[in-house]
């Protein structure tokens, strides 16, 4: 083989494909990247079996041929490659040489049959969905993924389709976050998807309306995105009933501001921290919501002035979890409703449906 790249472009696509690389197994291969020349371009594939990432990039082709090369040591040659055209050749006996203006290195590579082919499967749905709104539904669910191996099911996010509209739900048991958005199917579906793979997704994803075709199948599904292929695993299990938990009507309700709730809950973590579980307690009387936090190291209050309807109340909770649901929302307001002092607060936009969150209360 021999092909000859664009140093930038080429760069670019092994960053993106090294992140579904295993950084450490049994099988060498899949700590490489997998090269094969196609016509005028070249395809770069990494897999480690749960997810694979592949992409095609423009080359010129001198002789066809494919290798499997360390992803790690590959990614710091081209980096550091000196001219903007990088050249790459193998021998029969599986040695690269990789050159670039004044620069040469020889290593070893790996045959192309061991590495393992990515999964083909039957597609059973497809739909598209603006790149920047998947990686907002993404991006507002992922803190709420639970990291439990007790619960498989639980680490991952739902992806839950039904009468033209996707919601993505993420649970950990202690909080749970809802995003809408309408798609185009109105078919009924639903899928979990791994939260490696979620990550891997937010990092490819911007922020524009490029489409993501989403193909799912039985066991596994894929999404395209910008020249990148992400096939992923599905987690298999039935996911919790995630309706149910969410409670009926409410006692309590106020509306705020989002940067005022952030602003006081991040003063209130100042004297709290993992080893120190003390929850912050809201007393919402009085036209607002005195906020009080008691721990070893200290005592600290605040105050925020806003008007609310029902009863009056007072209920603890964790900081961290606090601050994860408000700080993962795209909205100026929040509606707080409450239904007793060990029910769950459940967070929703001012208008609309386009979100919702949960977050358990701790006993005071």
């Amino acid at each position: 083989m021999k092909v000859v790249f664009n140093r930038t472009e080429l760069s670019n696509a092994v960053t993106t494909v090294q992140r579904a690389v295993s950084s450490k197994s049994s099988t060498p291969a899949l700590e490489g990247i997998l090269i094969k020349t196609k016509n005028s371009a070249a395809e770069l594939c990494g897999y480690d079996l749960e997810i694979g990432i592949t992409t095609s990039i423009p080359a010129t082709v001198v002789e066809p041929g494919e290798i499997v090369l360390s992803a790690r040591l590959f990614a710091e040659i081209v980096k550091k490659m000196p001219d903007e055209i990088v050249t790459i050749e193998t021998d029969d006996k599986l040695l690269a040489y990789l050159h670039s203006g004044l620069t040469d290195y020889q290593i070893v590579g790996i045959s192309s049959y061991e590495f393992p082919e990515l999964p083909s499967f039957e597609a059973l749905e497809s739909f598209e969905l603006d790149s920047g709104t998947l990686r907002s539904m993404i991006r507002d669910t992922f803190y709420a993924i639970s990291d439990n191996p007790s619960k498989p099911a639980l680490m991952g996010s739902l992806f839950d389709a039904a009468d033209g509209y996707l919601n993505i739900v993420s649970i950990d048991g202690f909080r749970m976050s809802v995003r809408r958005e309408k798609i185009e199917s109105t078919n009924k579906f639903e899928f979990v998807l791994p939260k490696k793979t979620l990550g891997e997704l937010l990092k490819i994803n911007s922020d524009d309306e490029s489409p993501v075709k989403i193909v799912l199948g039985k066991k596994h599904a894929a999404f395209t995105i910008d020249g990148y292929c992400v096939v992923s695993r599905l987690i298999e299990g039935k996911y919790v009933p995630y309706k149910d938990t969410i409670p009926n009507g409410c006692d309590t309700t106020l509306t705020i501001e989002t940067k005022q709730m952030i602003s006081s809950m991040e003063r209130m973590s100042l004297l709290t921290s993992d080893k120190m579980q003390q929850p912050v307690h809201f007393l919402i009387a009085d036209e607002g919501i005195k906020m009080f936090c008691t721990t070893a190291v200290g005592k600290a209050n605040d105050f925020i002035e806003t008007r609310f309807e029902g009863s009056e109340l007072e209920i603890g909770f964790n900081n961290r979890y606090m601050l994860d649901a408000v700080k993962n929302v795209d909205a100026d307001e929040l509606l707080f409703e409450f239904n007793g002092p060990n029910r769950p607060l459940k967070i929703l936009p001012v208008k609309g449906d386009s979100f919702l969150m949960l977050v358990v209360p701790m006993r005071i």
